[in-house]
């Protein structure tokens, strides 16, 4: 049985697949009311097969639209598509049942500091040396109000994501004397300009290469067809095509011959991660775990985990689920248990996407075609007001094909994202020191966990946010930070404890340099103006 579920959606917004949206397939609904058991079902896979032969079709027309590499490319693209769909098709009922839901087996989630506890040998380089750095970076930075991909945005000291990944790895690569080479999974959002940039890194102490993530149409939500009538990527086309989630990364590193390239030169695992999470580095602990399994009980996959706050009551969690460990995301989850979900007490951990991966497993499950995903369906509107569906999957789906996966629950301090122009405040303050690439918590502060900072509206784009900041306040003491409205902050502003500062519709408040806000309300209008 295959599973569907919506995301990154509410779960409330749910569709139950079996009637989602088509109206050929409503229609089989109503007819074959009229009919029993054998010939309604027999209807409906007739109904089935017929929406399978229009996208047939209709992709084979969207081929002939061009010539030469990229109707190559995009025929490869269409056979994930292809499948994607015959299996949402498919699909019936919901993605769990909540029954066979376990707590994994206490050795499945091992605690990071007994791996940490074994120590690491002398040849720490011979483990590095088989390890491959994976970054997903499709996304572009429109949620902070920024052009681009979103590993171009600087994120302190006017480094970009993609600048401290470099440092990280070239420091790696000089400290240990290896070759460990960066990855990067682009989208074709982000492809050209992170191609242009990457010039600036020739002369570093490391190897980058390359590959994209498929491009997939996006489907009509009433006829279940293609939105765009041919395969360019140029006005209105461009809004028919979307990169479809990090889960396509075993099949595009795959196709890209990457893959094969990398275990040709004695490369064992990748770690991937989200470009945006500043404290996926590579850790020497877990790395070394990796590889000192005995061969029988090789472990093939990792998932970082980390303990759940309040703050990540909707983050994905692993079970055991008929014998396998498994990624239980929110939106998998029946209605009536979506508390239960987000309790911190039954679900204790959720997932960060740091993930250690076997190259041999990869290229196996890929060529048996054993790569079973649960089937995102992400529903959008588009400009002009259609509503369509994209079919994603999510990378740490995979977890439960792999052999002797495991979960290791690591320190908070290994996710890092940065999401928000509240994260970029956090990451940007003088909470973190920066050290080749790398950014570690102040030993000043004496709290181990990150302050709860909540920017309001005005704050949400890059640019704006940064000019409402004359310099980033000293927040080594600051527990929770609520702004909102138009507000702006001087010069060497302290902050600690709890500070909450509403300037409320129409008002204004300007924050003077050197101020020192502890457990302070500020509310309604404050100016103080030069003269």
């Amino acid at each position: 049985m295959h599973e569907v579920f919506c995301g990154p959606s509410e779960p409330q917004d749910q569709a139950d697949p079996d009637d989602f949206s088509s109206a050929s397939i409503q229609q089989s609904h109503r007819l074959s009311n009229t009919e029993t058991g054998k010939g309604m079902a027999q209807f409906q896979e007739m109904m089935r097969q017929q929406l399978e032969s229009s996208m047939h079709t209709e992709l084979e027309k969207l081929l002939d639209t061009t010539t030469g590499p990229e109707k190559e490319v995009s025929r490869k693209d269409f056979e994930g598509f292809t499948n994607l769909f015959h299996r949402f098709l498919q699909v019936k009922g919901p993605s769990v049942e909540w029954t066979k839901i376990q707590r994994p087996p206490e050795d499945s989630i091992q605690p990071y500091d007994k791996i940490a506890a074994k120590g690491l040998p002398d040849n720490v380089a011979d483990s590095l040396n088989k390890l491959v750095v994976v970054k997903l970076n499709g996304g572009l930075g429109t949620s902070m109000g920024c052009k681009g991909p979103k590993s171009l945005i600087s994120v302190r000291n006017e480094n970009t994501f993609l600048d401290l990944t470099v440092q990280q790895i070239e420091h790696l690569n000089k400290t240990y004397n290896t070759d460990v080479p960066l990855v990067l999974m682009n989208s074709f959002n982000t492809d050209e300009d992170t191609k242009k940039i990457l010039q600036k890194y020739t002369h570093h102490r490391v190897k980058i290469h390359t590959f994209n993530q498929s491009r997939y149409p996006r489907i009509n939500k009433e006829s279940l067809l293609p939105v765009s009538t041919n395969l360019s990527m140029t006005g209105q086309s461009a809004e028919g095509w979307y990169p479809p989630g990090h889960g396509d990364i075993y099949a595009s590193f795959y196709n890209s011959g990457l893959l094969d390239q990398l275990i040709a030169q004695g490369k064992q695992y990748i770690f991937v991660s989200n470009i945006d999470n500043l404290g996926a580095t590579v850790d020497l602990n877990i790395m070394h775990h990796l590889v000192s399994q005995p061969n029988g009980k090789r472990c093939e996959f990792i998932m970082e985990v980390t303990d759940k706050t309040r703050a990540d009551v909707k983050g994905g969690t692993l079970i055991q689920y008929e014998g396998k460990l498994r990624l239980l995301e929110i939106a998998q989850v029946p209605k009536a248990h979506v508390d239960e979900f987000k309790s911190v007490s039954k679900f204790k951990i959720f997932n960060t996407n740091n993930l250690w991966i076997s190259l041999a497993a990869i290229k196996r499950l890929q060529e048996q075609k054993a790569m079973d995903l649960e089937i995102i369906v992400n529903p959008k509107t588009l400009d002009g007001g259609q509503n369509v569906i994209q079919l994603e999957t999510a990378v740490g789906a995979a977890i439960k094909c792999f052999d002797n996966a495991l979960g290791i629950n690591v320190p908070r301090s290994r996710f890092l994202p940065v999401k928000t122009t509240s994260d970029l405040l956090l990451v940007m303050s003088n909470l973190y020191s920066l050290e080749a690439g790398s950014l570690t918590m102040s030993p000043k502060r004496e709290f181990p966990t990150t302050p709860h900072v909540k920017l309001g509206s005005s704050f949400t784009k890059v640019q704006e946010y940064l000019t409402r900041f004359e310099s980033i306040p000293d927040m080594l003491e600051l527990d929770h930070l609520t702004v909102s409205g138009d507000v702006t902050l001087g010069k060497n502003v302290s902050l600690k404890g709890t500070v909450i500062i509403i300037a409320n519709h129409g008002d204004r408040i300007d924050i003077p340099a050197g101020s020192m806000l502890e457990n302070k309300i500020v509310s309604g209008n404050l100016r103080i103006m030069d003269h």
